[in-house]
């Protein structure tokens, strides 16, 4: 029975080494014959180790019985032999039955056994054998299995043990195909995307006329805007594979694996042309080379970018395959990427306009139960400024929303509430504000929205609010754009500057004091003035000049510093000028507020009771 168990368990060693070794990522069927010795010597070891258990079991299976039962034999005269170790005692009763015992060592022990004369034998308990094999064998027999183990179950997997592997994702042939239907707006970036397509489907069309199909498209634009998403519909409508890894996947722990990644893509993107190799954030290895923290040219994220750079320059146009990338920062990309030859084409996916919110709306809406009182235009005309990731949130929240409160459909109420989350943050309904607090808050927000009503370019006031929102949001006034703008006037500036300091000026006009609720309006009013004076020449004394160099910092990617180029006479006269404007700003608001005390006062004893106002509330007190 033991025999059998053994050549079973061997078998099944011999198995799970099959398994684990005969696996070759790019060649499956094949068996790679480096690994047949250690195979055949792995399975010798774990023989070798089971029957060293077998033996150790063998000598423990004696039945144990208490020490003082064997000197109480001892002395009956009813032991015939024992054998001895530095752990425990195995032995035979006279009558044949075999036992063991653990020993409590001491002197007399051997005297009384040879008093009684009893047949004994003193032997270590470990052969040198057993040593070198419990010391040196068993460890290595156990760091063969386990990594056999882990060696097996990442080749299955499709990576090595290091994880140092391919990476890359081919979309499969039966999966779902995004097409240009399900992407809605963007219909410039997809117009420039079909000619991709159709040299895809028929290259030979562009080669009559002794043409070439770009060998690069690089999709330019904000986060959430849908660069992703376009890249996915291009194979859906081409029908071609669609190689898909991000840029930051390339780099790994050693060095050199990035480069090898680039060269295994290009040469399974050749194996299988047409196809589509697409790079997702691309700057994560495309950045400039050189900067200040660069160690010369052997920095890991630089030998990727050499070896792109050559893959790109090295594949036949021809061949039928075409590299997408997408990143948000094209500023930062090194010059070698964007040259004729390498990314021939760059398609900007820019925010979608009013138009292209209503359609991303009802994409979006297309599976949501609304009520037929919805207008996704007023809906696009609130959210200015947002990506289709935005109002998808929007689309989700509502109907969140909705759920919370038990509605059986989705109601413009349930939308309103989800833009002010996505917009504002959330309501913090256990951040509750005192009645002078409250009070403030109220002349605060009353001043923005009375003013945005009176200056000339103030666009619409929408909705007042003074329940906390988000981490420090006490209060908001939303104005809702008339129209789409691009473009912003000397004027329209001047109005902003003084809509963001009248809710300060509310407050010391009313309560003869200010707080600090209006360190948000004054860091924006003073980006504003800034801007003016030092770079869209909106500064009389100062010219139509530029003042300063903005540049990126390499060792702090998300900081900007400012380069000067002026001298300090410059600089107090920029100083001079940037606090005249907003000198002039307070002095505008504070004339408004003035003339509708009487109005203002009125709006903010209405936030204090409703403490939301909506547009037709606002306009019957203007009345």
């Amino acid at each position: 029975m033991g025999n059998s168990r053994l050549d079973s368990f061997q078998q099944s060693i011999k198995n799970f080494f099959k398994q684990s070794t005969e696996y070759d990522i790019n060649h499956p069927s094949e068996t790679p014959t480096g690994y047949n010795g250690w195979r055949w010597l792995s399975i010798a070891l774990a023989a070798l180790l089971i029957f060293s258990i077998i033996n150790k079991s063998t000598e423990l299976s004696h039945e144990e019985i208490p020490y003082s039962q064997f000197l109480k034999a001892v002395k009956d005269n009813q032991i015939s032999n024992v054998i001895v170790t530095e752990k425990y005692m195995l032995g035979k009763l006279k009558n044949g039955e075999p036992f063991m015992t653990f020993p409590l060592w001491n002197e007399e022990l051997a005297e009384l056994m040879a008093t009684h004369n009893v047949e004994y034998v003193v032997r270590s308990s470990e052969s040198w054998l057993s040593n070198i094999f419990f010391n040196w064998v068993m460890p290595m027999v156990i760091l063969v299995l386990i990594w056999s183990w882990l060696f097996g179950r990442t080749a299955a997997a499709g990576r090595d043990f290091l994880n140092i592997g391919n990476k890359i994702r081919i979309h499969p042939e039966t999966a779902a195909k995004i097409t240009f239907a399900e992407v809605a707006g963007a219909d410039s970036a997809k117009q420039e995307l079909k000619e991709s397509i159709d040299f895809l489907k028929t290259p030979e069309k562009i080669q009559q006329l002794g043409g070439r199909m770009p060998k690069g498209v690089l999709l330019v634009g904000p986060p959430g805007t849908g660069k992703t998403l376009l890249a996915r519909a291009v194979s859906g409508e081409a029908q071609v594979p669609f190689f898909n890894i991000s840029g930051s996947e390339f780099i790994e722990l050693f060095v050199g694996v990035g480069a090898a990644r680039v060269r295994e893509l290009f040469e399974q993107a050749r194996q299988k042309a047409p196809c589509i190799i697409f790079i997702d954030e691309l700057d994560a290895i495309g950045r400039t080379r050189g900067g200040p923290l660069a160690i010369g040219g052997h920095d890991e994220r630089e030998q990727t970018l050499n070896q792109l750079l050559t893959e790109m320059d090295g594949f036949d146009p021809s061949s039928g395959v075409v590299v997408m990338a997408a990143t948000n920062r094209p500023e930062v990309l090194d010059k070698a990427l964007l040259r004729a030859g390498r990314f021939d084409r760059q398609i900007i996916v820019d925010k979608p306009d009013l138009l292209d919110r209503i359609e991303i709306l009802k994409l979006h809406c297309k599976a949501l139960k609304m009520a037929h009182t919805i207008d996704l235009s007023v809906i696009a005309r609130r959210t200015p400024g947002l990506v289709g990731a935005d109002l998808a949130n929007i689309a989700n929240e509502a109907a969140i929303i909705a759920t919370r409160y038990s509605h059986s459909e989705i109601s413009m109420a349930d939308f309103e509430a989800a833009i002010d989350r996505v917009l504002a943050g959330p309501e913090k309904k256990n951040r509750i504000l005192n009645s002078e607090e409250k009070r403030r808050v109220a002349y605060h927000e009353a001043g923005h929205a009375l003013v945005a009503e009176k200056v000339p370019t103030g666009q619409p006031v929408h909705k007042i609010s003074i329940i906390p929102r988000g981490i420090s949001a006490l209060g908001f006034t939303l104005q809702l754009p008339v129209e789409e703008k691009f473009l912003s006037t000397e004027d329209e500036l001047k109005d902003q500057l003084a809509i963001l300091l009248a809710g300060r000026m509310a407050e010391k006009i009313v309560l003869g004091s200010l707080s600090s609720g209006a360190q948000n309006d004054l860091e924006k009013a003073s980006e504003i003035t800034r801007n003016m004076v030092c770079y869209l020449g909106m500064s009389k004394k100062l010219g139509a000049l530029t003042y300063g160099k903005r540049q990126q910092l390499q060792f702090l990617p998300t900081e900007e510093a400012e380069q000067r180029n002026y001298s300090e006479e410059t600089a107090r006269l920029i100083d001079s000028e940037i606090k005249q404007l907003i000198d002039a700003a307070e002095q505008r608001a504070q004339e408004i507020l003035n003339n509708q005390r009487g109005i203002l006062d009125k709006l903010a004893d209405l936030l204090q009771e409703k403490e939301v106002v909506v547009r037709e509330e606002l306009l019957a007190l203007l009345k």
